[in-house]
């Protein structure tokens, strides 16, 4: 006999997703992933998204981990439906939920010991057989008084069930290959797979939506589900996320935490999502996609069987798109702090005004935040401003002379504008017998302490007669 999920073609009056992270960590980049895919099918019906922090395992889950979780949600403006569930919290209806179980005759109490269980394990392992308990207490009803014992499914042994995975397509596994797993342990306390069911059976959960390193557990929570008799759950089980070499993602691959595309990597988060989204689900030949575009297009039916590769340069392409498209105001206070940090001062409402002034010109010049923040600085700098390599090199291998009367035409330029001032570079190169270039790259090298820079003339047009002609001098006086 075998029996299969329900067609994948229903669809519940009220969809119900929810994304349940372990506080173990930070907010993995495929947990994001996972999150953006549920909070999507749920928007995109209509429906609820729900949160739950997975706490049980009290010895590793810890509060700054679920303050990075709450605040990657937050940042990627995943917003959730309701009050968060703390799986925790919840440990006397799990231990409730088993007793029903084991009442009802579709669950026992194992009194095997640790010891009998490792021989057993042993036995297995030397006869290279698959590891799962013999079901050695699942008939028996002598059962001792005041001995520790844990509850276990009475799980199906005969037949196989079907899972029609809305990603995986139909997924069969014979009953005889999974085991009487524990519900309950020793200690009273519930197992993940016991909690697992009945959290999402009490939070209405209709769609579940995960990793499909969890496929192996959907067919044991399916049999709880049926012995429960509670209604069957829609899967969809999405491929992880390689690294761009195929091989399994890591942290040299980009497997870091959302706080760290935020912080260390100076990422939008409207890129974050979009980049996400296109990791492993595609709608046609659509690259950039908005989010509203995502909450009508997004179904499952556009999410691929095989696993995604994590492109680092890809992601920093998408984020200088989202970057220029950003309001300059915007980006101003997302690097303030950075800008701030390496000028050793805070920033004044002048500072403010004038890199928001040359934001549409540097955000063109930038893929990140990082970038955007190292790119202004020179901007706002005290006299004398640092020189770097470039800078350097240009200003020694420059032709004598040049530097100072390009100094002394500016000196005395009457109208300071970028055409105006570029005028007056091109009539003294024109004069002097040189490229424009001979004279614009020194003249760029002691204003912005560099050989990359924004247009120069527009440079000196906004950095002011009086600071360009300082800034030169400090580099004359060397």
């Amino acid at each position: 006999m075998s029996a299969s999920t329900p067609a994948t073609g229903t669809t519940p009056a009220r969809v119900v997703t929810r994304f349940a992270p372990s506080p173990t960590g930070f907010l993995h980049i495929g947990g994001a992933r996972t999150a953006l895919f549920n909070w999507l099918f749920a928007r995109h019906h209509g429906g609820d998204f729900k949160l739950r922090i997975e706490d049980t395992d009290r010895a590793r889950s810890t509060d700054a981990a679920i303050a990075a979780i709450l605040d990657g949600m937050t940042w990627l403006d995943l917003n959730w439906d309701g009050d968060v569930v703390y799986q925790f919290s919840r440990a006397a209806r799990h231990a409730e939920v088993a007793h029903q179980l084991l009442e009802r005759g579709h669950a026992y109490r194992c009194y095997a010991t640790p010891e009998e269980l490792a021989a057993l394990r042993e036995e297995q392992r030397a006869a290279k057989q698959p590891m799962r308990y013999d079901g050695r207490w699942r008939d028996r009803t002598d059962w001792p008084t005041d001995q520790p014992h844990v509850i276990r499914l009475k799980a199906p042994r005969e037949g196989s069930v079907t899972i029609e995975d809305r990603v995986q397509g139909p997924v069969t596994v014979n009953n005889a290959e999974l085991d009487d797993f524990v519900l309950l342990r020793s200690d009273g306390t519930p197992t993940y797979m016991l909690a697992v069911v009945v959290d999402d059976f009490d939070m209405g959960v209709t769609h579940v939506i995960r990793g499909d390193d969890h496929l192996n557990n959907a067919f044991r929570q399916l049999a709880l589900i049926r012995a429960l008799g509670w209604p069957e759950p829609v899967y969809a089980h999405i491929p992880l996320i390689h690294g761009a070499d195929g091989a399994k993602l890591s942290k040299r691959h980009g497997a870091l935490g959302v706080d760290a595309y935020r912080d260390e990597l100076g990422m939008l988060p409207e890129a974050v999502e979009n980049y996400l989204l296109r990791l492993g689900w595609g709608h046609g030949d659509a690259e950039i996609i908005s989010r509203a575009e995502a909450i009508a297009w997004f179904d499952l039916d556009g999410v691929g069987r095989s696993p995604s590769r994590f492109d680092m340069k890809k992601l920093e392409n998408l984020n200088g798109h989202y970057l220029r498209a950003a309001d300059d105001a915007r980006l101003v206070a997302l690097i303030a702090a950075d800008v701030a940090a390496a000028l050793g001062r805070e920033l004044g409402d002048a500072d403010r005004v004038l890199l928001q002034r040359t934001m549409p010109e540097m955000k063109k010049r930038a893929n990140n935040l990082k970038d955007l923040a190292a790119g202004s600085l020179f901007w706002l700098r005290n006299r004398p401003i640092p020189m770097d390599d470039s800078a350097l090199k240009l200003l020694a291998s420059a032709t004598p002379g040049l530097l100072d009367g390009a100094r002394n035409r500016l000196a005395a330029q009457e109208e300071w504008t970028a055409a105006a001032l570029e005028q007056a570079a091109r009539a003294m190169a024109e004069g002097e017998g040189v490229k424009l270039g001979q004279i614009a790259q020194p003249l760029r090298a002691a204003v912005t302490g560099s050989a990359q820079s924004p247009g120069l003339f527009e440079v000196l047009e906004v950095l002011g007669r009086d600071e360009v002609l300082g800034r030169i001098d400090d580099v004359l006086a060397r």
